[in-house]
């Protein structure tokens, strides 16, 4: 077997659904599998995945055991060359793994591979390249040196700034929303560390690849939504496991003085803060109209009903996929993509090309009756079920 993809699910019923897909679509012609894990969630997942997808591995355990044990449960099924860690708030294009693994084939002394990751806006996430958090290091992502001095690389080193957005290279640090890897690789470091609960449980594992004399890559050709928000409720719990993921990696990894450790508590706890309350102060502009995109005519005028909204329609039977004139140059516009008429990759293509233009995007998975997606990726996403 070429592939195992291991998702970890906690109570994201809807954007595991539209995820499941995606990498079904992804793994067509690669002889793999799905493996999904089930943190005792109580939104109905469970009920979900054994109705929509019964031919796929489910494995539900009774209690939330965390990130790192979670996906090591999975991974301890998995029969693939390689595996890919996939967060279940995540949507692969059609040609995600295919490309990856090629990638992956032409390495010598492979690591972890990274990809390109946007959230639900088209905006790029930093954190899919990052450097090794050192102390210092992790001084000036708290403080926010590297916004005041973005090209200066002593403070850049955080997000890999010296890597382009669109560059593939080495890099030392990659994200758990998407870590692919040698099957065989993984089991050499034992998996995530179960001691970390979460958050801190990506660095550690590159991190420890890099001990090993790895290459850990950031592979930009292949482009992955990853709503973020959704995985995480900024909330006190939020910055206690924040901190203790903090202390957790530097306990492991660093030596530093007992004077630079009061320091760093009160750093990890002034930024556990900060991220928070992040994204709590904008404001939500709703959209001002809705553009569908389908072949589908019947539907328009149900989700306009459900919106409250008029709704117009762009015939993907008369009319190409491109952007529509009607969409140019407006802003407070949400567009609207029929996943079965319109492609993941083409999904993702539109959200990339109107980044910072004030338009939003939800997703109609094929065969479903809800519009999924994300303005913000601090906060949980958004479900619209037009039944």
């Amino acid at each position: 077997m070429q592939l195992s993809v291991v998702i970890l699910n906690y109570n994201v019923r809807y954007f595991l659904e539209l995820c499941v897909l995606s990498v079904q679509n992804a793994l067509d012609g690669i002889e793999s599998e799905i493996i999904v894990v089930d943190n005792n969630s109580s939104d109905g997942s469970c009920a979900m995945m054994q109705q929509r997808f019964p031919s796929i591995k489910l494995i539900q355990n009774n209690d939330n055991l965390g990130f790192p044990k979670g996906n090591n449960l999975g991974v301890a099924q998995a029969k693939g060359k390689y595996i890919c860690i996939l967060n279940p708030d995540t949507v692969v294009a059609e040609d995600t793994f295919t490309k990856v693994m090629a990638f992956a084939d032409r390495q010598i002394n492979l690591g972890i591979v990274g990809v390109k990751l946007i959230d639900g806006t088209g905006n790029f996430l930093p954190e899919s390249k990052r450097g090794v958090p050192t102390p210092f290091v992790a001084f000036t992502k708290m403080m926010g040196l590297y916004k005041i001095r973005p090209k200066f690389e002593l403070f850049g080193r955080y997000y890999a700034q010296h890597v382009q957005e669109n560059q593939t290279a080495k890099v030392d640090i990659l994200v758990g929303a998407f870590m692919f890897m040698e099957r065989e690789l993984y089991l050499e470091l034992a998996g995530f560390d179960e001691n970390c609960f979460m958050y801190s449980d990506d660095i550690d594992l590159s991190y420890r690849a890099l001990l090993k004399a790895k290459s850990n890559y950031y592979f930009h050709e292949t482009t992955v939504i990853h709503y973020k928000g959704e995985s995480t409720i900024r909330d006190g719990v939020y910055m206690k496991r924040f901190q203790e993921a903090m202390n957790f990696f530097y306990k492991k990894h660093f030596k530093v003085s007992a004077v630079f450790s009061i320091g760093m508590k009160i750093g990890i706890g002034f930024f556990s803060f900060i991220k928070m309350f992040e994204g709590k102060t904008i404001s939500k502009k709703k959209p001002e109209s809705f553009v569908f995109y389908s072949s589908n005519v019947d539907l328009v005028e149900k989700i306009a009903g459900v919106l409250q909204k008029k709704v117009r329609f762009h015939d993907l039977n008369s009319e190409k996929m491109v952007i529509s004139s009607g969409v140019k140059d407006k802003a407070s516009i949400e567009i609207l993509l029929d996943n079965l008429f319109v492609t993941f990759k083409e999904c993702i293509h539109f959200m990339e090309s109107f980044k910072n233009k004030g338009v939003t995007f939800k997703i109609l998975p094929k065969n479903t009756t809800f519009l999924i997606g994300s303005d913000n990726s601090n906060e949980r996403g958004v479900v619209v079920k037009i039944e």
